[in-house]
């Protein structure tokens, strides 16, 4: 519709008087949708019975101050003290069915409190939706990615410790290692750890505990798993042939002088069709000298241009240098080279979760001083992500089938873009004809996708 100029401008541009006073407005009315959601999964009932077995230090039943932790996540809040910011919003009262939220103080009090068993019945949780969702997508093929990654704090915390940290060396952290559905983009498990081990560091029994989580509620699965360089042994390798679970894992053939001579030796690449540079294989059936078994050693060549630094006539040519690119892959797959570099690539979906975790989460904050604590933190953290991911799956059918890389069968909206499509929307909790409603401005792009959402949530 044309307006006329003179309608466009005001001239109003004095500064409004502040004024605070308690309303029934919230500033995160996209809440609703986790209402309607939690009250389908029946969240706060699961919670309870998690930690049902510890006795109450407050008012506040240690579930609900679970379920506050995974609400606050959801928000985007990083410090425990920011609960703070929204002690008064409706609609989180709402969710958490409390007139009152409890206190930063509080929540770290009950948080000290918390047991092994409890934090144990919380994994079990969070495996037991992981897998629901598997079951609901009549899936036959699962790739599980396992990969740590550091989570450092300036503060002193049990069992922090001062490891591998490239971006802040000598601090002390935790160095957990993840169990990723691929398919789902969903953390499984987590093994908690201190900052001073090794990648593979207690990783066969936490391996073969994910992979058995699967196989006894979905006997008819077949598995496959991709690791780098740092879990690659003979007993890790052992371990998941006894799981019948088909495998690749990064090589780190510097350890090996027999596969740089190997190399070094080879005259015929073979090519591998459809790569973005150009990439030559061979293969070979090779043992380290320690081991018993002799496996497939895929060894790739990849071409990588590197331009030429210094002067350039750019009259005549840019030149540049090609320098070539080895890895070395171990698999027990009978598929072809292309697919399985292809598969064995889309390791780097895993990283994209840890990133956007990190970033728009607090996997990377440790918010205590204690060892429970700090995991139970961090598996809220992971819950908050899944059930994100959880949502937008119950409201939509798969975008994409299976890809070579293993891909999320679902196009996902980035946690930071979720917050502000939907959740970080004002609103007004009103009773006309004493029937509750939840008022928004009208955006007929944000209706219907409300309306999307909450029909496949209540139907």
């Amino acid at each position: 519709m044309k307006v006329k100029r003179k309608a466009i401008y005001n001239g109003e541009t004095a500064l409004p008087r502040i004024k605070f006073q308690s309303q029934s407005l919230t500033s995160f009315a996209g809440l609703v949708l986790f209402q309607a959601f939690f009250s389908k999964l029946d969240l706060k009932a699961r919670l309870t019975e998690c930690f049902g077995h510890l006795k109450a230090t407050s008012f506040y039943h240690p579930g609900l101050i679970i379920e506050g932790l995974i609400i606050d996540v959801i928000l985007g809040y990083r410090h425990l003290q920011d609960m703070a910011l929204y002690s008064e919003d409706p609609m989180v009262k709402r969710l958490l069915g409390v007139n009152h939220l409890p206190s930063v103080a509080t929540v770290s009090r009950v948080l000290a409190q918390m047991d092994d068993k409890g934090l144990k019945r919380f994994e079990a949780f969070n495996r037991s939706q992981v897998i629901a969702r598997l079951l609901q997508s009549g899936l036959r093929r699962l790739t599980m990615d396992f990969d740590g990654s550091v989570q450092s704090s300036k503060r002193t915390a049990e069992g922090m410790a001062v490891g591998f940290n490239p971006k802040k060396k000598g601090q002390r952290s935790y160095y957990p290692l993840y169990c990723t559905i691929a398919q789902t983009g969903q953390i499984l498990d987590v093994l908690y750890r201190s900052g001073n081990v090794h990648d593979s560091e207690g990783c066969i029994e936490f391996v073969r505990q994910c992979i058995r989580s699967i196989t006894d509620e979905l006997p008819w699965m077949t598995i496959e798993t991709r690791m780098d360089g740092a879990f690659f042994s003979d007993a890790i390798v052992g371990a998941l042939k006894a799981e019948g679970v088909q495998f690749t894992i990064s090589v780190p053939f510097e350890r090996f002088a027999e596969l740089k001579s190997m190399i070094e030796k080879r005259t015929i690449w073979w090519p591998v069709s459809g790569m973005k540079n150009p990439t030559g294989y061979f293969e070979d059936k090779w043992k380290p000298k320690s081991w018993d078994r002799r496996l497939r050693f895929l060894f790739i060549r990849r071409t990588n241009p590197t331009p030429q630094k210094g002067p350039i006539q750019l009259d005549l040519f840019a030149p540049e240098e090609t320098q070539y690119e080895y890895k070395v892959i171990v698999t027990n797959k009978s598929q072809g080279a292309r697919k399985i570099v292809r598969f064995h690539e889309g390791r780097g979906q895993q990283e994209n979760v840890f990133s956007e975790l990190k970033s728009q989460g607090q996997l990377d904050y440790v918010p205590c001083r204690k060892w429970i604590a700090n995991k139970l933190f961090l598996m809220s953290n992971i819950v908050a992500h899944n059930l994100t991911r959880e949502l937008q799956m119950q409201s939509h059918s798969p975008d994409r089938g299976t890809t070579e890389k293993r891909s999320p069968l679902w196009i996902f909206e980035g946690l930071a873009t979720f917050r502000q499509k939907f959740l970080q929307r004002a609103g007004r909790l009103v009773q006309p004809k004493r029937k509750l409603t939840l008022v928004m401005n009208l955006n007929q792009t944000v209706k219907s996708a409300f309306h999307r959402y909450l029909t496949a949530l209540t139907s």
